[in-house]
Order: C-alpha cells, then structure tokens, then sequence
C-alpha cells in the first residue's frame, strides 16, 4: 500500500470511528470516465444496475436499517396519527370534475377512505350514484394490491373511460371503459398506455399514447410513442396508429418528443401539440375534425418550437397565443387561424410587470386569462365577440384558476387556494366573478388556521437579485433563533410554487415549526427571464438563491442553522443536494425527496432524453461541465460535516428511479464527518408519487420525524439507552 493510500485508509477509519451509525457496508467499484478532458470517478455506478440481485439486497438492507431507526423516534407514529385525525376532519374530498352529456362525473374520497371512488349524478343536485369502486374491482380479479384510476368520460356522457394504475405505478396504465347505464366493464382492454388524449365526436373511440415498453428501467420508456385510435368493441391489436414518427415524417417528431392531440375549443379541429421541451418548444398543427375520416390527414402548422408558444386556443377560425417571445412576462396574441404567423397576429394583452401563465381557460363567450404578481392570481376576461380585456373582481385570493365545464356554455367552478386557506372550488359567475357554493363541492376547515400568518418577504442571493421568499407560522412567533423552519424549494421547468394549502403542515405549524418557501430561479413565478436563470449553467442560481434563502432566515433570527430544515423533490433534488454540499453549515436535516441527484448520469434514465433539455447533455462539452456543477454526488467530500439526510427512491419510480438518491446516500454515508444520520428510505409500494393516501401521510411522516429529530424537536428526540 502506498503512502498516499495508507494515509487515506488511516483518516477514513478514524472518521468512520467517530459517527453513531454503523450502516450497511457498500463496495466501492469504481469507473472513470473522461469527458472533454476531465477525468470523473464514480465508485457506485454498480447501484445503476436495479435489477441486478446485489443491487436489490444492497437497497433491502438500507430499507432495513432506516426503518429500525424510523421506527425509533417518538413523534413519528403520532405524527402519523395526527394525518389521520386532519383526514376524519375532511369527511369528503372531491378531486375533480368533469361535466359531459349533462352529467357531473368526479373521484369522491370520504374520510378513512386510502383512494377514491368514482361518481356521477345527472345535473349538479341530482341524485349521487356510485359508478366505479377500486375495491370491488381488486377483488372481482383477486387482487392483494391497491390500484388507483383516473377516468375520462365520453362527450355523451354514456361510457367512461378508466386509467388504472397497480402498486403505484405511476407512469403505466391499463385502460379500461364502464357502461353508465349498467355499470358493467367493457372487454376492452388497452396496455401499456401512457395517457388518453381523446375521445372521438362519435363517443365509439378514444386515441391514446402507447409505452413502448413495461421495463422500468429502460431508457427506452418514453420514447417515440405513437398516438393510437382505438375503436369499442375490437381486439386492440386491431387498433391504427393515428400519429407517430414513423408514419408521420412531415411533422419531424423526435424520438424524445411528447405527442398529444385534442380538439379545439370549438370541436371544428384537432390540434396536435408535439412538445420538445419545457422551455416553450412546443410544435403545434391543426387539422379539420372531419378530416379524422380520411387515410392521412392533412396537419397545417400552427407554432413553430421557436415560436416560445406556451399556450394555445383554437376557436371560431381564430388562434389565440401565449408566448413568451420578446416578452419575458409574456403576451397573448390573436391570429386568424388561416394565417397563424406570431409576426402578423394582434397583440390582445401586452406585457406588463404581471406574468401572465400558461393557463387560459375558455367558456362559450369568454377566455380567461391568469396573470401572478408572482405570488396571488389576478384574473381577466377577453370577450371572443371582441371588446376589452377586463380585470375580474374575484372576492377570494391566492391561486386561482377559472375551470370552464365546456364551451358550450358559459359554466364554470373556481379553484382556489392559498397558504391558510384550504383549497376549495366554487361555482363561478363568468360575467360578475361571484362565486357561490356548490352542491357537488365541500368547503373542507380545519379548526386552527385562523391563528396562521402569512408573510412575503425577499432574500438577496449572492449576485444582488432579490429572491421572494414565503413565510407561514403561528401568531406570537418569537424571532429569537430558536425556532425550526422547514423550508422547500424546487427551481425547475418554470414551475411555480403559488400560494397552496398542505394539510400534510398543519401538524407541524401547530408545534411552532416556520414553514418556509423560496421561490429560486428556475421557476416561473417572475417571468420567463426567472426560468432561464436557473437553466444548465445558470443552474447554480437555484440552489444559491436557496442558501441565500436560508440565510435571510438565520440572520433574521426566525431560526438557526441547528434548526433548519431544507427540502427538496424530484428535479428539486439538484437544489437541495448541491445547497447541503456547498453550504452544509447552513442546515440541521436535509429531505431529499426522489431526487435527482447525480444529473450527470441522467441521461441515462428513463426520461433522460428531454430532461437533457432542461439540464443538459453530457454530449455538448459546455452542458457537460454545468451538469458535473449540478452534481450533488460528485461534490460529496470526506471529512465534511453534513446535516443529517434522509434521501428516498420509489421502487417503481421511471422519472427519477431509485438508484439517483442511492448513490448520493452511498457516497455520504462513507464521506460523513458529523454525528448526523445519512438514511435512504425505499418506498416500496409508490413510484415518483403515490395517489393512496395513507402512503403519502407514512412516508412524510418519516421523512418529518428524521428531520424534526434533527433539528432538535422536544416531541422527536430519541431517548438515550
């Protein structure tokens, strides 16, 4: 052994001698790679390999170790217990709604329920039937596991649509269809299906996107699927391809790339939407509906990728289009849909200091248009008839979103939420914005909210830019430093993290912990400059404007590092993973939630050819250094003292699978100078997400105990042995 080698053996045993934890052993194999020059080492690549037996029994026994010490903390089962308790409160939540053929179909889950059933009544006080029951299903076919569904009824309302998922497969479906009338199955049976897209005018047919494959795993997941019709009644092998790349040529369709289609708002077209990536590239067609009849139809362009049309409606012979094209707040636009060009079309509501979202919403005689100060909804009204675009007086605030029923009529329920105030839908008058109560819809309460307070605040980030942060706690909130502060962030595909209400942090406000939201570059909330901002090598600003975050709230004395908690989920991961290890002094506990965690390798998951668009590729030399920037594994350091992190994978999860946070939990669990627990939590029964209840409130209350624990919680300390 050489001296370099002993000395490093000598210093990694002596940390290991310091730590609590004695986790499951993991091999070190590692393989170096040379991109443009730079020479990178992985010494867990062998984790990639999910399938692999090593692998499975490596994740079982990490599985295993977490949950023993889960299991250890006092709050975690009475936080689990306090979800329940929150859950008998709302006796009944509706999902949502979807009006066809005069009848009013929706997913109903009635307290103590894990999924909901599906329901409709003819008209909204008509009488309630119980039209499809998950439970009833599961056991007709000997099922032992949960499904869940989402459905989507046919224009005539007679027959309904079913998307079932099985262990929480989130991204695999089974299709099948119900008769209304005798509530009888179908034998119809569509699989692997991504979405349905449609139903046809004829209600006898619905077009629907195929998997290419069931694998998981396969990179091949989402790539190039075809749009298929099928036909009630027939063999789905039976069914035509109605778009794809293959037949399609003229379309340029990538193997990356989305495909769906809808009909106008009108039902005269079909328009096909072929997106390319979550900037705004977003090819659009149109075609007659009558022309569905015909061997090949005669798609005429609508947008163009470079366009930057995030949003588009098609009515009465006319185009109206949100883009974001020499407009960082964006402008919406109205073209005649013989001469679509963004050059030539009429400016309906130019840019201004609101951003306008990617959401219109259109009714028989209005579109409705959303912009964000960003933070609340302000919601307006253009007549299609022609006149002004009118600020709507709605009495309620927050996030907000007018849900037209169709365009038929001018009926519509209204969204809302904010931070203390629980989400609910009301009718909605389209010509005066009152809003009103609805028989279908229950107004949920929890006793307590009143006692919440919301404060906006703003943090500088390193580089000047003044970053808005959202603040929720208790009346009679001491500034003291002493207080723990959960705070989440995201930064990614210009989504926003508007005004919401989680029942899931009630729990946690009602024992004086700070819950906090930085809204970082990346999202949307400031415009399409905001998103930019923390796109591939502007990523950094994501995760610095979080530390910047972080540290408004220490200076502030709303908490100390030794009491925060820092979260992230999904393609949040990249902030939450590069904040704790550019800034590990910074934060108490760290909730890596499916995180992308080592989006130098994330090329090489399921999804990974279009979020390469949003990251990068490690084929372009430039991308590829920003994605190794990115990287929380490859700035995983020895002898660091890291929070604590409690990292989780779903087993089935195809857009950010397990293997992502198992590496990064690898690499900590070896690095790890401080006292602090480094945990990976396999979920095995969800994917990316999980629509069972009583899944999603077990697995946050874990993932809340560790950190809580950590952050120093009287109710989550563990006794001492």
């Amino acid at each position: 052994m050489c001296f370099i080698s002993l000395l490093f053996f000598i210093v990694s045993t002596k940390l290991t001698a310091q730590l609590h934890f004695q986790y499951p052993a993991t091999p070190v194999n590692p393989v170096s790679d040379t991109l443009f020059g730079k020479v990178i080492t992985d010494n867990y690549r062998w984790l990639e390999k999910a399938d692999d037996p090593e692998v499975q029994t490596w994740l079982k026994t990490q599985a295993d170790f977490t949950n023993n010490l889960l299991k250890k903390i006092p709050g975690r089962d009475t936080l689990f217990e306090a979800y329940k308790k929150l859950d008998q409160l709302n006796t009944v939540s509706i999902t949502w709604t979807i009006r066809r053929g005069g009848r009013y179909f929706y997913t109903k889950t009635l307290k103590g329920e894990n999924t909901g059933k599906l329901y409709y009544r003819q008209g909204e006080k008509g009488k309630e039937v119980l039209l499809f029951d998950p439970h009833v299903y599961t056991r007709q076919l000997n099922l032992s596991e949960e499904i869940t569904f989402g459905f989507l009824p046919s224009y005539d309302g007679q027959k309904v649509a079913l998307t079932i998922t099985h262990s929480g497969k989130g991204d695999i479906h089974l299709v099948r269809f119900i008769n209304v009338a005798t509530k009888a199955l179908y034998a119809d049976s569509l699989y692997p299906v991504d979405a349905l897209q449609t139903w046809t005018l004829d209600n006898q047919s619905v077009i629907y996107s195929e998997l290419p494959t069931t694998n998981q795993l396969s990179t091949d997941f989402f790539l190039s699927e075809p749009l298929k019709m099928h036909h009630l009644g027939t063999e789905a092998k039976e069914d035509k391809i109605f778009v794809s790349r293959q037949t399609n040529p003229e379309l340029g369709i990538q193997e990356k790339d989305f495909v769906g289609v809808a009909y106008a708002e009108d039902f005269k077209y079909l328009v096909l939407t072929i997106y390319q990536g979550p900037q705004g590239q977003v090819g659009r067609y149109y075609a007659s509906a009558a022309a569905m009849a015909g061997k090949q139809i005669p798609w005429k362009l609508l947008t163009r990728p470079e366009d930057k049309v995030v949003s588009a409606v098609v009515y009465h012979e006319k185009a109206y289009l949100l883009t974001s094209k020499g407009a960082s707040n964006f402008r919406l636009l109205m073209a005649p849909l013989s001469n679509p060009a963004l050059a030539d079309a009429k400016t309906i509501v130019p840019e201004s200091g609101e951003v306008i979202t990617d959401y219109l919403a259109a009714t028989k005689d209005f579109l409705f248009i959303h912009k964000t100060d960003g933070i609340n909804t302000i919601i307006y009204r253009y007549p299609f008839a022609g006149g002004a675009v009118t600020k709507m007086n709605v009495p309620v605030s927050g996030t907000l979103y007018v849900n037209p029923y169709d365009t038929q009529t001018n009926d519509c329920f209204l969204t809302s939420s904010s931070w203390n105030t629980p989400s609910s839908r009301q009718n909605f008058d389209a010509i005066t914005g009152k809003v009103s109560n609805s028989s279908i819809f229950p107004i949920p309460h929890y006793p307590g909210i009143e006692n919440l307070v919301v404060e906006e605040v703003q943090a500088k980030s390193y580089d000047g830019v003044m970053v808005p942060l959202s603040l929720v706690y208790l009346k009679g909130m001491q500034k003291d430093g002493k207080n723990i502060a959960y705070m989440e962030g995201y930064g990614s595909y210009g989504m926003s993290l508007t005004p919401y209400f989680k029942m899931l942090n009630l729990p946690l406000l009602e024992r004086g912990v700070i819950i906090a939201v930085a809204h970082v570059r990346g999202g949307g909330e400031k415009g399409y400059a905001w998103q930019m901002g923390g796109l591939k090598d502007t990523k950094p600003n994501t995760w610095k404007d979080f530390i910047a975050c972080a540290a408004y709230l220490v200076e502030n004395k709303y908490t100390s590092p030794g009491h925060l908690i820092g979260e992230g989920t999904s393609a949040g991961g990249i902030l939450i993973g590069r904040a704790i290890t550019e800034r590990p002094d910074l934060f108490a506990a760290a909730i890596n939630n499916v995180p992308v965690s080592n989006p130098l390798r994330g090329e090489n998951r399921p999804n990974g050819a279009m979020d390469a668009i949003e990251f990068g590729t490690v084929k372009d030399s430039a991308e590829a250094m920003g994605l190794m920037e990115m990287d929380a594994c490859l700035h995983v350091k020895p002898g660091v003292k890291y929070p604590a992190v409690i990292a989780v994978g779903g087993i089935n999860d195809t857009r950010v699978p397990v293997w992502q946070p198992a590496k990064l939990v690898a690499a900590m669990q070896t690095a790890n100078a401080s006292n602090r627990p480094i945990l990976l939590m396999v979920n095995y029964d969800s994917g990316h997400w999980s629509d069972e209840k009583f899944v999603t409130y077990r697995n946050t209350a874990n993932m809340l105990s560790l950190a809580l624990w950590q952050a120093g919680h009287k109710d989550f300390q563990l006794n001492k042995e």
